[in-house]
């Protein structure tokens, strides 16, 4: 294995051969290499890094497990209207204080319905879905 050097590397062309690259490679670092070190330190580095990591996993599950993401409908005057948030309560409020503008100029409204999904991207799926032709037939047919 070459050493560290500061001498400029030359490319390879069509006249050179691969041995003729000078390979650099870069300083070792500050902290001892694992020749140095031993295998059991080496163990307990992975055992501490495996710990905090089922830790955090463990802190990151519990705390996204409670957090959900609500697909509702609200009957308007002159129709429904779906939508999606992650805090249902504030949302509703936000429509029948003339808030939004979609629902602005339909008050009062009335919340129809509502479903609860943990993951994100399901949650916005189903949204664009019960707005689709077939949405609103499954509507109809299961909801309503």
């Amino acid at each position: 294995m070459a050493e560290w050097t500061n001498a400029p590397v030359s490319k390879t062309g069509w006249g050179e051969t691969p041995s003729q690259v000078q390979i650099l490679y870069p300083p070792p670092s500050p902290r001892r290499s694992f020749s140095e070190v031993g295998l059991r330190q080496i163990y307990a580095w992975l055992r501490r890094d495996k710990v905090r990591f089922q830790h955090d996993e463990v802190l990151t599950k519990s705390v996204l497990s409670n957090f959900m993401y609500y697909v509702y409908s609200l009957k308007c005057k002159s129709g429904y209207y779906v939508g999606c948030t992650d805090n249902l309560e504030d949302r509703i409020d936000r429509h029948q204080k003339g808030h939004v503008p979609a629902t602005a100029k339909h008050l009062p409204i009335k919340l129809d319905f509502y479903i609860a999904i943990e993951n994100k991207y399901k949650a916005f799926e189903f949204e664009k879905y019960l707005k689709s032709g077939s949405g609103r037939a499954f509507i109809n047919k299961h909801l309503s």
